[in-house]
């Protein structure tokens, strides 16, 4: 399986076949396949019930990174009142300490510098949904333990001014 600069994962008719070989009950139809005429006209020419795949099809090459992830940005399912929360004020009011107020904002620079504050919105409404529905959660990427902000949302639970880990090794 690869994947590519979007994220979007896809296989060759090879792979596809190693993989339902190992999984024989694998549902075809999740997957983008590169040369998928072969496959599908191998299907077809068998007479086989195996589903049809679709065609891997990669963004236009004038689609920016930065728009594709603006546009996935717009498009989450969040509840308006996520969406208009003031997530700086939220994270800062949560702050008792000089020093949590420093760490705060030189976090909080960093996120808006980098057009983040719809991603710490949307990661407050699913601490939130999880916990409203007992769902347990683990860190995640390691490396997000040295975000304080994300310590004060709830999505884990290691305060990185308590363990002195610098934000520079989330940024990373």
């Amino acid at each position: 399986m690869k994947y590519d600069a979007y994220g979007q994962a896809h296989c060759d008719s090879n792979e596809l076949c190693d993989l339902l070989y190992q999984n024989p009950d694998l549902d075809l139809t999740k997957f983008a396949v590169d040369d998928f005429g072969m496959y599908n006209g191998a299907v077809r020419d068998t007479y086989s019930d195996l589903p049809q795949v679709r065609a891997y099809v990669p963004f236009h090459p004038n689609v920016s990174l930065d728009s594709f992830h603006r546009h996935n940005q717009d498009t989450w399912l969040m509840p308006e009142p996520y969406k208009d929360l003031d997530i700086a004020e939220y994270v800062l009011r949560l702050c008792t300490t000089q020093a949590e107020l420093q760490r705060v904002g030189q976090e909080l620079l960093l996120f808006q510098e980098r057009n983040l504050f719809p991603l710490l919105q949307y990661l407050k409404y699913f601490v939130d949904t999880m916990r409203a529905n007992n769902v347990v959660w683990g860190l995640g990427r390691g490396s997000s333990t040295a975000s304080y902000v994300l310590y004060l949302i709830g999505v884990h639970r290691i305060n990185s001014l308590y363990y002195d880990l610098p934000i520079e090794e989330f940024l990373k």
